[in-house]
C-alpha cells in the first residue's frame, strides 16, 4: 500500500477534514504509543498502519 492509498482510505473512512486531525491526535498503542503520523515518519509501513487504523475504528472487512 502506498501512503497515497493510505490517506484516501483514512479520508474515506473519516472524512477529508478529520482524517488528518485524527491521525495527528489520536496515540494507538498498536502503533508503539505513536500516533498515525508518528508511526508513518517512523517508517512503519503504511499497510500496517491501515490494519491498526482499521481495528481501531471497527470498520467492516470490506475496507480492510
Amino acid at each position: 500500500m502506498k501512503h497515497t492509498e493510505f490517506w484516501g482510505r483514512m479520508e474515506a473512512a473519516l472524512g477529508s477534514a478529520y482524517a488528518r486531525s485524527w491521525a495527528h491526535d489520536f496515540v494507538m498503542a498498536e502503533l508503539g504509543d505513536r500516533t498515525v503520523e508518528q508511526a508513518l515518519a517512523a517508517g512503519l509501513p503504511p499497510k500496517q498502519v491501515w490494519l491498526a487504523v482499521w481495528r481501531a475504528l471497527e470498520l467492516p472487512m470490506s475496507e480492510r
